[in-house]
């Protein structure tokens, strides 16, 4: 089972995909878009080319764990993913993976241009890799599944 993983920002989405069993995350791409439209359908046609089953979307809380701007951004985000497409889309609390991937990067010695080209794709692997992990322990619980 393939799952697609995404890092939704204001004009970047990092993108990871799962291989076909479902155990790793690896990054795609990066879609940038000038429309949520343009960026939909970009998503769709990258899970009819993966055979994707289901996607996760990273939901930047705040540390505090409520909601702030980013976080409604991420779940308005969500609902019309869900809309547009007819597979789970689901939520998963990303805290963290931004700054995490934007270390491994510095500590990896990539230059900063560069690291503003995978950043956002390696923050998409973070939250797919939190989401196998959580899946695995079982302490995950899931609407959809």
């Amino acid at each position: 089972m393939r799952i697609l993983g995404l890092d939704p920002g204001e004009k970047r989405i990092g993108v990871a995909v799962t291989d076909p069993l479902g155990i790793t995350a690896q990054g795609i791409e990066i879609i940038s878009f000038t429309s949520l439209e343009d960026a939909l359908d970009k998503i769709e046609s990258l899970c009819l080319s993966y055979g994707v089953e289901k996607i996760v979307v990273g939901n930047p809380l705040r540390m505090s764990g409520e909601k702030g701007a980013a976080a409604e951004k991420a779940e308005k985000f969500a609902a019309e993913l869900s809309n547009r497409v007819d597979l789970p889309v689901i939520m998963i609390d990303e805290r963290l993976t931004s700054g995490s991937a934007e270390k491994a990067l510095l500590e990896g010695g990539v230059r900063r241009r560069k690291r503003r080209e995978v950043k956002d794709k390696l923050a998409a692997v973070l939250i797919l890799r939190q989401y196998l992990a959580l899946r695995e322990s079982g302490s995950l619980h899931e609407e959809n599944d």
